[in-house]
């Protein structure tokens, strides 16, 4: 018997419950640039780690820089209480996303982690948007 099958796989119902459960707290970076291309941005895309001028040097177009020390209840006023947030930080290394994502959950708002963050959009081939605007990933793609 492999190391695999040695412990017996889940039930359909426990893994169905189990993956609808990380898909409602995750998404990749494939999806965001899926629904930035198609202008279907119904979510605030944020960049929560690092200065700013590591923001302006790459970031995912479309994200605003919000560092996750910097989330509270007077700075999310700007949008309505059911707006969904998507975080990212520099990769599966860094836990400012999860920071952030914390902080968005503790103050009542729907939130997902991009996983990979700046990694993964990385290892996708996905272009950034440089300096201190969100940009677009069209106008990104377009420049690449």
């Amino acid at each position: 018997m492999s190391f695999v099958s040695e412990i017996p796989a889940a039930s359909a119902q426990v893994a169905a419950a189990h993956f609808a459960a990380r898909l409602s707290l995750e998404t990749d970076c494939a999806d965001v640039a899926a629904a930035l291309r198609a202008g279907e941005v119904d979510f605030v895309l944020l960049h929560v780690v690092g200065q700013p001028e590591a923001y302006a040097r790459r970031h995912v177009p479309g994200a605003i820089h919000l560092r996750h020390a910097e989330i509270n209840a007077e700075r999310l006023a700007q949008w309505p209480a059911d707006t969904l947030f998507v975080v990212y930080c520099a990769g599966p290394h860094c836990n400012g996303a999860d920071r952030a994502a914390l902080k968005l959950a503790q103050l009542g708002r729907p939130v997902k982690l991009m996983i990979g963050g700046i990694t993964g959009w990385h290892s996708e081939g996905l272009p950034f948007a440089t300096g201190d605007q969100p940009g677009s990933l069209v106008a990104s793609a377009s420049a690449a």
